[in-house]
């Protein structure tokens, strides 16, 4: 599958949240979306991601826009997370992996030497008619909603 790019339609999705319920990209449309994909849920830079948006969430829907966290973590684990961190954002479980292949952010990793396959981090903003306005692809963890609003200026 080609990369996605800027000014392309934002591949729809269908899953489960945190609580259990149903999202759909295409239920946000008319509004402007963080999709932002991260590796594991309560791990420090995961962690460090989540916090920064619940920190300016109010800021952001002042704003009308959504925030949807994606991990291939289980609903039960980001219900744990959601809970722990007082995450006021919807978290996606992708566990078939279809919307990170989907959105091209599932590949290899390399961590102290060791191969594996995992989620790169990478946040994608989509505007109100569905399509990818932005790719960030060197996170700032910390700054998160920063990157997002500089963008979107």
């Amino acid at each position: 599958m080609s990369e996605l790019q800027e000014g392309q339609a934002a591949p729809d999705f269908t899953a489960a949240d945190q609580d259990g319920n149903t999202v759909s990209l295409n239920q946000f449309k008319g509004k402007k979306v963080v999709l932002y994909f991260y590796p594991k849920d309560d791990t420090p830079g995961c962690t460090a991601e989540a916090c920064d948006f619940r920190d300016n969430y109010q800021g952001l829907i002042a704003k009308g826009i959504v925030v949807l966290g994606v991990s291939v973590d289980d609903e039960k684990s980001h219900q744990k997370f959601a809970t722990k961190h007082s995450l006021p954002f919807t978290l996606i479980a992708d566990t078939d992996k279809k919307i990170v292949e989907a959105y091209g952010v599932w590949g290899e990793k390399n961590m102290y030497g060791k191969k594996y396959m995992g989620t790169n981090r990478k946040t994608f903003l989509i505007d109100e008619e569905g399509n990818i306005s932005h790719i960030i692809t060197k996170v700032d963890t910390k700054n998160s909603t920063a990157q997002v609003l500089e963008l979107l200026k």
